[in-house]
């Protein structure tokens, strides 16, 4: 029988499970009483099933280390993540309010430009973003929708406020983990699921491959989907390789595919066939060599001509890291009042832009409670957690921040909430985050109920990613 008197709570830290030492919440109540029920022999069976499960289906990723890929497992705790349905809603409401101000941010940064005009975001933030495309300007996109999936990362604090950490808008990974999160977790607890009344998150790809088809740019009856990969060589290649499969439509490369009259189309053993939607996991700077990277050998040539034209839909937009740079999240609060006249139902975690002189002198001076990141940087690189740097580390980084200050923003450090994770046959608290996966399609937003949890496996770590060392855990979202 597992040992719950070794659960000890992290002090001024949210814990998921516990309100406070031996008073647990009562969403995991029915978890609790099926682990006192079970031999630890039994829960290392489970985790060593997991494993296995998890090697047989090539569920891996990649860390990227001095230039070589180095693929691993990526690593699980058995122990769910569990949400009430009370802040479930609380969730769905505030990433819906938030994508449809940053979906309007986008088309109106690149059309009339009266977030600019009004001086709500100045216009040498949005010049200065490497994402901010001009290729893009007056360029109309199917339905005025931009996002059409988003992965919005979101942390607690200690008093249990939901912020957003991050918005992931351009091609946001994990939601496959996700889904073999949930499948594994079937196989390892069938009877609690159930029991528990968790929600299904299994709808994720119909309800993607549905939108996909209403975005169609030709009325036909059954328009042609790719999903575009970089190749097997990309770190969330598994990831492209289970949607397509999923949804049932072609995993492609960019040889794979090519433009003749502003069209794309797709060489089959029996001629080209049109293509009418892309699904792209292929970055912006690679997706066309003729308007971007001339080197690029991962995109199609002329794609941008096609898009341009209308003959193509691009999933997501082309031109949406204008959104998610990191110097602009600072101001999606404003969008959201200045689009919508509403006021922001998640909160931001506060930031302070390094290329203002006076918010970087401050954080100069608070460097041990900050967290500083490149503003165009993702998977925890390139990132200088204060509290745990050295004073020789610090002045390294102020040294790389005085080469561009535009280019690095800065947060006070988070506790992250924590949650049970069964660590060498006990339960241990762990920091967490949660990255829900929001679908955006001509008949609204989807978000499926529940997400990929992140977890920071290591003891006393703040930070989640995969390739820092982080794993995931399945997310419940209970029904009632």
């Amino acid at each position: 029988m597992i040992n719950l008197k070794s659960y000890q709570n992290v002090s001024d830290t949210w814990d998921e499970m516990y309100i406070s030492d031996n008073n647990l919440r009562g969403q995991y109540q029915d978890i609790i009483n099926y682990l006192k029920n079970e031999s630890i022999n039994d829960l290392n069976k489970k985790e060593e099933l997991a494993k296995r499960l998890f090697m047989s289906q090539g569920i891996t990723f990649t860390v990227y280390d001095s230039g070589e890929g180095i693929e691993k497992i990526f690593p699980f705790d058995i122990i769910p993540r569990v949400i009430t349905s009370s802040e479930w809603s609380f969730i769905e409401k505030g990433i819906k309010q938030r994508l449809k101000a940053l979906n309007l941010f986008l088309k109106d940064v690149y059309s009339n430009q009266f977030i600019i005009k009004d001086k709500v975001i100045p216009s040498a933030l949005i010049y200065s973003c490497p994402h901010f495309l001009r290729e893009m300007h007056q360029l109309n996109v199917p339905h005025d929708i931009y996002i059409h999936i988003a992965g919005i990362d979101l942390i607690r604090d200690n008093d249990g406020t939901f912020y957003v950490l991050e918005d992931n808008l351009r091609t946001p990974s994990g939601v496959s983990y996700m889904l073999e999160n949930r499948e594994i977790t079937k196989r390892l607890f069938p009877d609690l699921i159930p029991q528990c009344k968790v929600r299904s998150v299994t709808e994720y790809p119909s309800i993607l491959y549905k939108n996909l088809l209403a975005l169609s740019p030709r009325a036909v009856s059954n328009p042609t989907i790719v999903l575009l990969s970089p190749g097997m060589y990309n770190s969330a290649y598994y990831e492209h390789t289970t949607l397509a499969r999923l949804m049932g439509v072609e995993l492609v490369e960019g040889r794979d595919l090519l433009v003749r009259d502003q069209k794309v189309f797709m060489k089959t053993t029996t001629g080209l066939q049109q293509v009418d939607v892309i699904y792209r996991r292929v970055d912006d700077d690679y997706i066309d060599p003729l308007v971007f990277n001339p080197n690029s050998v991962l995109g199609v040539a002329g794609l941008m001509s096609a898009y341009r034209k209308g003959n193509v839909a691009i999933i997501n937009a082309v031109g949406n890291g204008v959104a998610d740079d990191k110097a602009v999240y600072s101001y999606v609060p404003d969008m959201i009042r200045y689009y919508l006249n509403e006021e922001p139902l998640l909160k931001n975690v506060p930031t302070y832009s390094l290329g203002n002189t006076d918010e970087k002198e401050y954080v100069f001076q608070n460097m041990h409670k900050m967290v500083i990141k490149k503003t165009n940087e993702s998977g925890g690189y390139g990132m200088l957690m204060g509290h745990a740097a050295s004073q020789q580390e610090m002045e390294a980084y102020k040294k790389e921040i005085l080469k561009d200050p535009r280019n690095f923003i800065a947060q006070p450090t988070i506790s992250l909430s924590t949650a049970p994770c069964y660590m060498d046959g006990v339960l241990q608290p762990r920091r967490v985050d949660l990255r829900p996966y929001a679908l955006y399609g001509p008949e609204g937003i989807s978000i499926v109920p529940g997400g990929l949890t992140r977890v920071a496996l290591k003891e006393g770590s703040l930070v989640v990613n995969s390739s820092q060392g982080g794993g995931s855990k399945d997310t419940w979202v209970l029904s009632s």
